[in-house]
């Protein structure tokens, strides 16, 4: 039985207030023959400035320090590929670091960033995330990923993430999803909710109009995951600033607060130890005890189907950011959609639903920017930028991804941003005919998660309008 200590469910707390300056994507998508990692970095870097309306040059004379995650050497072959991007940036000579946690390496390079402006070392920094997965085969990167895993007891069982997933989803499909076959459907409405909106951001690899029959159709990876259950293997990068207070208005009229946590797990899914759940500050102390009755087999936590990390990042981030419920507290989260079980998963973790009422989030509709059942706007919109599966998963690149996502909305610039002819004949691309503004309208404070491995590291980052914060 895990048991914490009083000091370790302390709530984390920054010695000053953290603002999200700006940020910036590239294009993401499969490959890139034609560029090189470090001018898809230089183009985020680009990005982030002509959002608040300066130059790299200028903007350049504030960093203190550098963050890097990317998470794999073995795609660039090229190690400590954070020394090679940070002096393409023209950075040298400041101090700079590389951060590695798998699929949350986004979201781990924001969580140091943080740390360096709330401790006071820096006064701005620079957070930088790319990924480089197209100078490989898909099944060389595949063994790659999977490398993630305990290698001497996990991945001889599987050696691809699809398969550690697909046990997953077949553990929650038959405890908490009874197994229905309405359960599976629900699991490809992910898919084809997150592949729509995708449509309408031009930055993203895969929009994609489709059914959900056309997702149950999809050939089979691992069952029940077919391949559009799964996200995407791509190319591109994305940075924030984060400064301290007086440097950050400096910069810009309007910076965000945020908050980022942190929680693990180990490497060896089947030894994760059964506890008590840890409660998040919306659930109480009885909400659980007949968890095992209503769902049998379902009263073993952690199990296989929730992720502990991701319950930690948000206890912690939840306290820090003063949210009490999320589905009322916060107004967009862009979610790990690493597969359309995760999703579902995550859902349960940070407390947006019950554990074992996953499914009637997306069920709801709540989950939609309008809702499909009613027509009004959706309660708590998740990953309106396509996610993982629509979007991206340049793994370095994808927390902060989701963290600039969530600043559009706050600025209420997303349809300025995604709406721009000029980025997509940029890009390449046609802007659709039936192009929607997917803006959440006052949006004042939003989460994006971001996990790794199998829930092995989770952060939750928290951005906030200053003029809506809870925590005072």
């Amino acid at each position: 039985m895990i048991t914490f200590s009083e000091q370790q469910l302390k709530t984390p707390k920054y010695m000053r207030d953290v603002y999200l300056v700006t940020g910036g994507n590239s294009e993401f998508r499969r490959a890139f023959p034609e560029k090189r990692t470090e001018e898809l970095c230089i183009e985020a870097l680009q990005e982030a400035c002509d959002y608040i309306n300066t130059t790299p040059q200028e903007l350049k004379k504030h960093i203190h320090s550098c963050y890097y995650g990317h998470f794999a050497d073995h795609f660039g072959d090229q190690l400590l590929g954070e020394a090679v991007i940070h002096d393409r940036l023209g950075l040298d000579p400041l101090g700079n670091v590389g951060i590695k946690t798998g699929g949350a390496t986004g979201g781990s390079t924001l969580w140091e960033a943080s740390k360096a402006v709330a401790s006071g070392y820096s006064d701005c920094v620079l957070a930088m995330g790319w990924e480089r997965m197209d100078e490989v085969p898909t099944d060389e990167g595949n063994n790659y990923i999977a490398s993630a895993a305990d290698k001497d007891w996990e991945t001889p069982l599987g050696h691809i993430y699809t398969g550690y997933y697909a046990v997953m989803a077949q553990r929650y499909w038959q405890i908490f999803g009874k197994e229905e076959d309405s359960f599976r459907r629900t699991m490809a409405e992910i898919a084809v909710k997150n592949r729509g909106y995708a449509c309408h951001n031009p930055f993203a690899q895969a929009p994609l109009k489709i059914t959900v029959d056309d997702v149950i159709a999809s050939p089979v990876v691992a069952f029940p995951l077919r391949a559009l259950d799964c996200c995407l293997m791509s190319v591109g990068a994305a940075c924030a600033i984060l400064a301290d207070e007086e440097t950050a208005y400096a910069l810009t009229d309007t910076p965000q607060l945020i908050y980022v946590a942190a929680g693990s797990h180990t490497l060896r899914v089947a030894d994760r130890r059964n506890m008590e759940i840890p409660l998040l500050p919306n659930e109480t102390k009885d909400q659980y005890k007949d968890l095992g009755k209503e769902f049998p087999g379902g009263d073993r936590y952690p199990g296989f189907t929730g992720f502990l990390a991701a319950r930690m990042s948000a206890y912690y981030g939840y306290r820090m950011a003063g949210v009490v419920d999320p589905t009322r507290d916060l107004d967009l989260v862009e979610l790990h959609d690493a597969f359309t079980i995760s999703d579902i998963q995550t859902y349960e973790d940070i407390g947006i639903r019950p554990y074992g009422l996953g499914r009637t989030y997306v069920e709801s509709g709540d989950c939609y920017h309008t809702n499909p059942n009613t027509k009004a706007p959706g309660k708590l919109p998740a990953n309106l930028s396509g996610g993982l599966i629509g979007c991206m998963h340049a793994v370095g690149a994808t927390g902060i991804m989701q963290t600039i996502e969530c600043m559009y909305h706050l600025h209420g610039r997303h349809g300025e941003i995604h709406g721009d002819e000029r980025r997509w004949e940029r890009f390449g691309k046609q802007k659709p005919a039936d192009w929607e503004d997917l803006q959440v309208e006052g949006a004042n404070r939003a989460l994006a998660i971001s996990h790794a491995g199998v829930g092995s590291h989770v952060t939750a980052t928290i951005v906030v309008n200053p003029d809506h914060r809870l925590d005072k």
